[in-house]
């Protein structure tokens, strides 16, 4: 209904790829502009975001809500899942929105219905969906952080999304809570949470920091250039995102190289690689308490 018309028998064969590139969360466009040609277009503001939106929650959370159709039914992942990414799109939407509302490179020139598409679809395309609406190099570096923390985030696990995932920002928020009111657990939708989880997630959140900030620090050594599209094109690379504010192509061929391995960090997962290098022992000497003083 909008590329056939367009462009005829090919644009049959433009429906198919970009309709698996955003399933797949691979944000790939046929077009150099990506998908601004469409920005007030309805079907695509909402099938594309529809399709990469399904691919990030997982096929967990789709095949649970489709077998279910009962949130009091629901696992403590979908329900965790679910909550997350609504609160995430609206955020960015809303934020993008009041942020970039009057920039000319941006959402200035667009009408009203125009700008809500566009805040919409930039709100929801950062958890590593890689698709634009709008010139990403045109931000304002304030907006530019908002998307850099969608793209931490990413999507759920087992889904086609990167990043350190919803549940583990979840986990992170419950454990803050928890800490802050002296419990010991943590809970949510009726369920607790252990030790093991809290371990995981900070395991995975450090890893993934250390990972970025290591990429950025090389990045500016070999890259001489605006210090947020550097950190933008290091923090959509571990997300395997695919937005860019416009330096790749500036890259030479040792900045491609640790683009492309952050890409993959990212894709595998740090958590992932962390277990493979970790070793497993038991304790031979139990060790007396200490105390550190924190914060």
């Amino acid at each position: 209904m909008v590329f056939v018309p367009e462009f005829g028998w090919a644009g049959l064969w433009q429906a198919v790829f970009h309709s698996i590139s955003a399933f797949n969360n691979a944000g790939f466009a046929l077009h150099p502009d990506s998908l601004s040609q469409w920005v007030g277009n309805p079907i695509v503001n909402l099938v594309i975001p529809a399709l990469f939106i399904l691919g990030g929650l997982g096929f967990i959370v789709v095949g649970d809500v489709y077998r279910t159709r009962n949130w009091r039914k629901l696992t403590l992942h979908s329900k965790l899942m679910l909550v997350g990414t609504a609160l995430l799109i609206t955020w960015g939407s809303v934020m993008f929105g009041l942020l970039e509302w009057q920039n000319p490179e941006t959402l200035g020139p667009l009408n009203v219905v125009e700008k809500l598409w566009a805040s919409w679809f930039q709100g929801t395309t950062p958890c590593t969906a890689g698709f634009n609406t709008i010139n990403t190099g045109g931000m304002h570096n304030s907006t530019s952080l908002l998307p850099m923390t969608l793209m931490l985030v990413g999507g759920g696990s087992t889904s086609t999304a990167g990043g350190i995932k919803v549940t583990t920002l979840c986990v992170l928020l419950l454990a803050t809570i928890a800490f802050f009111r002296r419990q010991t657990t943590l809970h949510a939708f009726g369920r607790s949470l252990g030790l093991d989880e809290v371990m995981k997630v900070l395991a995975l959140t450090t890893i993934s920091m250390l990972l970025i900030l290591t990429g950025v620090f090389v990045m500016t050594i070999n890259h001489d250039g605006q210090f947020t599209d550097i950190a933008f094109e290091v923090t959509s690379a571990f997300g395997t995102v695919g937005l860019s504010r416009g330096i790749t192509s500036e890259l030479d061929g040792i900045g491609r190289g640790i683009i492309m391995t952050i890409m993959f960090v990212g894709r595998v997962g740090p958590l992932a690689i962390g277990f493979f290098f970790a070793t497993r022992s038991v304790p031979k000497v139990k060790y007396p308490a200490g105390q550190i003083y924190l914060g």
